[in-house]
């Protein structure tokens, strides 16, 4: 007897790997678009909107359980228009739908489960639920719109769109200062503190508040923030990285190296393989959720590389090479673009890929096996599910070794013959499910990531790698000077979003300063223009977050706060500074002084949600030099400075001479010798002839 072919909807035609998974569920499933919203508005339904990731946990379990289950399905069918959205592809959906759930008092999360009017507007959504409530809840609601309830719903709806619709600067009050505000600044007067204020307003008496506020929410054991689960935030520690730079607080750094240590050495890093998961379900950096995002891989690169240049950890250099590597064998297509992530589950179950029993490890390792189990903390019991391990680390090497009576070299060859075996039994398992579209914005995060390892170590594959995935870029994701946000089998799509063009950027001005090629300042340039003239809201003196020609929603949104990736103000606030001194361009230069000034109070008093901002706070504060290299030995010179951790520093240069204007003024040596120009406040040193001689100058300005 012939088994009936499973049910197709219309999410088969989708690029998304998400959106693919559930082509051949039962539910009537519609892709975010016009077809479905006219056919709510035309038919008067409400609109149930499911949003979710490739990768999400808790998104296959809400499949498994209810959207494959045909009964289920149809109560779905007969009360709403059902959408399935990728949050990766469409965050402008994912945002307004996001922060309705949390207007209505909700806990957000994935999968986010939204019910709307059929003019789009949302008046109820959770997150999971398992099958009773679910069916429970589209049956009450669906009876409810149809009959008599539904103008209360309607009215429900109008006052959450009210807070929707309201701009992040007037909801959160960051035009004037609160009352706690004004009692943290009364109390600095009150001590006979009057603060010397610089751009933006920017004192080093508020910015002590500032570190101050921050470090109140550290977890001082096991590093990261005092909270679970844990995410590795990176925004937060480059952040620190960059206070220490202008403070010498050793305090903040020793926060910093706890928790990068603590990152690499727990179950968050995939100890054989490298790279890292998207966060810790505990306090102590153990259990993580094991799916694994380019963009958090691509910011733990800039980190751990950044970490390096301050401390030179071995640890952290060995993370880096780790996980770059790991992008290069498991998110890297051939031609030099990357994929978004690895799923958390393989054969239905989270973590299966990685976790091993300790008999399993005793067949795998033999006699080694009772050394490799103290070195990973395994037992036998497992510190996982089903008696399974979570390798991590809690020791250094030489600690380890004099523990065990071993030779400090020893430990090293131990391990790497430990992680052969054990990725050779790894290959033999099912594998992790690979979301395989390329995002542009998560792609620049990894093409900054190459940049700033290849600054810290000039290791020559870092660049091949970067400039690879910056021609990808230029030839898939951009349409002259606009950007796409997404492409998948040579096919790209949906316009970008702020988050693209600003990452972009920010990752072709730092390619330019590791290679001295001009054609990538000046395509920042030209994608900087294409945001202030379609973005920018002279208003607020903001950006919105999808472009004036995009589709409109219902609320049209700027992103104000950092989060797992910086926000994508903050990040634009930045380039435009760093553009603006490239350039000479004052304009671009005021308004990244601008924008700071415009959410300076709310960065003091909350700075864990606004740490990229911060980075720019500090910057006005004690704004770096501009460094300009020119002679035939540009390239071996900038290699040799860039190994520093130089905050705030601009690097231009040429072998001969240049179109830009921070190197037109300035002529190569007579005597044929590469000379530094070092610059600042509009005023240049005599030149240098030596790196020593730059950086000594650098620490003195």
């Amino acid at each position: 007897m012939a088994h009936a072919s499973p049910p197709t909807n219309r999410l088969a035609e989708e690029t998304s790997p998400y959106l693919q998974q559930h082509a051949h569920n039962p539910v009537d499933w519609y892709p975010w678009g016009p077809e479905a919203l006219g056919r709510a508005r035309a038919e008067q339904k409400p609109i149930l909107v499911s949003i979710g990731y490739a990768a999400c946990h808790w998104c296959h379990v809400m499949e498994r359980e209810s959207f494959e289950n045909a009964a289920v399905a149809a109560v779905m069918n007969a009360h709403f228009v059902c959408i399935k959205v990728d949050r990766e592809e469409r965050p402008d959906v994912d945002q307004i739908y996001m922060d309705a759930v949390h207007a209505m008092g909700l806990q957000g999360g994935w999968p986010l489960n939204v019910f709307l009017t059929s003019e789009a507007k949302p008046f109820y959504g959770g997150t999971y639920f398992p099958k009773g409530n679910w069916v429970k809840l589209l049956e009450n609601i669906g009876q409810a719109y149809a009959g008599e309830h539904r103008s209360e719903l309607e009215q429900s709806a109008e006052r959450f769109m009210e807070v929707i619709g309201a701009s992040e600067l007037a909801k959160y009050g960051t035009h004037n200062r609160n009352a706690a505000q004004e009692a943290d600044f009364t109390a600095l007067q009150d001590i006979g503190v009057a603060p010397e204020t610089g751009p933006a307003g920017v004192s080093d008496e508020e910015f002590k508040l500032l570190v101050y506020n921050l470090g109140v929410n550290f977890d001082r054991e096991h590093g990261g923030m005092n909270r679970a689960p844990k995410f590795p935030m990176p925004s937060i520690w480059r952040f620190l990285l960059r206070a220490h730079a202008i403070s010498g607080s050793r305090a903040v750094l020793d926060q910093t190296v706890l928790t990068l240590r603590a990152m690499a050495w727990g179950g968050i890093y995939d100890q054989v393989h490298g790279g890292f998961a998207r966060y810790s379900v505990d306090g102590e950096w153990l259990a993580p959720h094991f799916e694994k995002m380019l963009y958090d891989n691509g910011q733990l690169v800039s980190l751990y590389s950044e970490a390096f240049q301050l401390t030179q950890d071995e640890l952290f250099r060995e993370t880096v090479y780790a996980t770059i590597e790991f992008i290069r064998l498991e998110l890297t297509n051939d031609e030099g673009g990357f994929y978004s992530s690895l799923d958390a589950d393989s054969e239905g179950e989270e973590g299966k890929f990685y976790v091993f029993t300790k008999d399993e490890l005793r067949e795998i390792l033999g006699d080694e096996e009772p050394l490799f189990s103290d070195y990973y903390n395994c037992t036998a019991t497992g510190n996982w599910e089903h008696g399974r391990n979570i390798l991590h680390r809690r020791e250094t090497d030489a600690d380890f070794a004099a523990a065990h009576q071993l030779a400090p070299g020893i430990v090293a060859e131990l391990v790497t013959g430990w992680k052969q075996k054990i990725m050779a039994v790894r290959a033999t398992r099912v594998r992790p499910g690979l979301d395989d579209k390329v995002l542009t914005g998560w792609n620049a995060l990894m093409l900054q990531g190459l940049t700033d390892a290849y600054r810290a170590f000039a290791e020559p594959e870092f660049l091949v790698m970067a400039e690879h995935n910056a021609r990808f870029i230029e030839a898939n994701l951009r349409d002259g000077s606009r950007l796409y946000r997404t492409c998948k089998d040579g096919r790209a799509s949906i316009s970008g979003f702020l988050e693209d063009y600003a990452l972009v950027i920010q990752a072709y001005i730092s390619l330019y300063e590791v290679t001295f090629t001009e054609k990538w300042l000046h395509e920042a340039e030209v994608l900087t223009a294409y945001v202030l003239s379609n973005f920018f809201d002279p208003a607020e003196t903001l950006f919105f977050y999808t472009d004036s020609s995009a589709e409109p929603l219902i609320a049209r949104k700027k992103e104000l706060f950092d989060n797992v990736i910086p926000g994508s103000n903050s990040v634009m606030a930045h380039n435009l500074r760093r553009l603006g001194r490239h350039l000479e361009n004052s304009r671009y230069t005021d308004l990244a002084v601008a924008m700071l000034a415009q959410v300076r109070h709310l960065v003091v008093k909350e700075p864990q949600h606004l740490t990229n901002w911060a980075s720019l706070y500090a910057a006005l504060l004690r704004p770096g030099a501009e460094v300009a290299i020119i002679g035939p030995k540009a390239e071996i010179f900038r290699a040799e400075i860039s190994r520093q951790f130089l905050f705030d520093t601009v690097l231009a240069g040429t072998r001969t001479t240049a179109q830009l204007p921070l190197l037109q003024l300035l002529k190569a040596d007579a005597n044929g010798r590469t000379a530094v120009h070092v610059c600042r406040n509009q005023a240049c040193l005599a030149p240098f002839y030596a790196v020593a001689e730059v950086l000594a100058a650098l620490v003195a300005v």
